[in-house]
This record gives C-alpha cells, structure tokens and sequence, in this order.
C-alpha cells in the first residue's frame, strides 16, 4: 500500500513561515510524525505533494526517510496556489495502473496510528474516517452525513436528515476498483488553464457515487492543525492524549 500525503497548501490561517508539516510537536515535526505512524502500520512507500516553501521539505526527506526506513518521493505542485485538486493531479502518476490499494492524507492531521490501522483494516475497499464529535463554532469542517450506513454526502456547511453526522478527518482509503475513477474525476476537473474545483470535490464525486464506506473514530485523539490555537492544543492536549493510549 502506498500513502499520498497532500502538503502543498501555504497554511495561510497559520501564519507560519514554513509549512505546517515542518512544524514541531513533542521534537518531532509533523512530517516525522507521519513517516512514524505509516511505519507502525507497514505502509513503507511514502508520495509527499508539496508546493509551498518546498525547499524547506526536500531538505529534511533523506533524514527522515532513513531514520525510519521508508521510501518517500517527492512531486513538487508548481500551481499549488492555484487550487488543491491539482495537487492530485501532480500525483496521477503515482495512482493510475495500481494493483493495490493507496491511502489519501492531509499532511496537517496530528493522529495516533490506531487511526490508520481501523482505516487500512476497514472491510470497506474504499472508506473515509469521521469523527461525530466536531464543532462548526470556529472552523468550517467537511461534513459527512451517514445514511443506511453508508457516507451520503461530503461537504461544508450541509443540513439535512441522516442517521448521523461526522467531520471527515481528511484520510482516505481508495480501493483498486475504484481507482479509475479517482484518476478521471481528478483529471477532468484539473484540466484548462483556469481551475475552479477542489481537491473535496474529487472525492464529494466519489462519495455521491456511493463508492466510500466510512470507519467511525469517534473519542480517539487527533486534530487538525489549522489555526495557532490547534498548534497549541496539539502540543497541550493531542500529543499527551496519543502517548497515553495503549
């Protein structure tokens, strides 16, 4: 199996002067963090899509690829400011032809690897993770309503009746079958020179389609780090949370 972790954004609500997946949580930075946790799981192939500051990041691969015996290749998004769908699209090549399965990540998720074994060990060829404890009070999250078990739906400020609503943790399982279409809906919508859809909207294609089942990790520890407040809570109350857990 291999992970593509999607870190070209600038992290702009951040207000860092390196990307967010340089930061550091408990000496580590967050780039490690993942290299630690794909490890622990017996994911050893490791894309990372970067794009803004990316010399910073191709600076430090090497290290952590040896101190944690991994392959990690690195596809530079030079249109990383023009919209993340084209971030996948730089990946294309690293998801198109494959005979197994391959994990999606946000590179801006603190999680322990427990997250990532329910994933990968899902019964579902294709799933996201959700957590049903989320706040819409000071960030916009991706909703995912659930009905007859299976996600419904996958978008920002939805409403209407389900079984239950989780926010999408941003990691993803995508089964050899429905590969083809990730590429497809990833090509059609990065084509031209003006891109208008999203990363979300590849994957809100996939889920209308009634292609993702959905792991419920509702009371484990992760955050995302978009805010300096998130950066804090992470160092404060994440990372403890993660050490603690058996």
């Amino acid at each position: 199996m291999k992970a593509i972790i999607c870190a070209a954004g600038r992290g702009m609500r951040l207000g860092a002067t390196s990307p967010k997946v340089l930061l550091e949580f408990g000496g580590r930075t967050l780039l490690e963090w993942h290299a630690v946790r794909l490890r622990a799981v017996g994911v050893h192939d490791v894309v990372i899509v970067t794009g803004h500051l990316h010399e910073q990041i191709t600076r430090v691969l090497p290290a952590i690829a040896a101190r944690h015996e991994l392959t990690i290749r690195e596809i530079v998004n030079e249109r990383f400011r023009e919209g993340s769908v084209l971030s996948l699209a730089a990946a294309l090549p690293e998801i198109e032809g494959r005979e197994d399965p391959i994990l999606l990540m946000d590179a801006d998720v603190l999680y322990p690897a427990q997250i990532l074994e329910r994933l990968i060990q899902s019964p579902h060829s294709t799933a996201l993770l959700l957590d049903r404890e989320y706040s819409t009070a000071d960030d916009d999250p991706v909703l995912v309503p659930v009905k007859n078990g299976r996600a419904c739906e996958f978008q920002k400020k939805w409403a209407g009746e389900a079984e239950f609503v989780g926010e999408s943790i941003g990691f993803f399982k995508i089964g050899i079958n429905d590969l083809t279409m990730l590429a497809e809906e990833t090509r059609g919508r990065s084509a031209g020179a003006v891109v208008h859809d999203s990363y979300d909207d590849v994957l809100r294609a996939m889920v209308l389609a009634d292609r993702f089942g959905y792991v419920d990790v509702t009371g484990m520890p992760w955050t995302e780090i978009d805010f300096p407040d998130d950066a804090q809570r992470a160092r404060d109350v994440i990372l403890p949370a993660i050490e603690a857990l058996p």
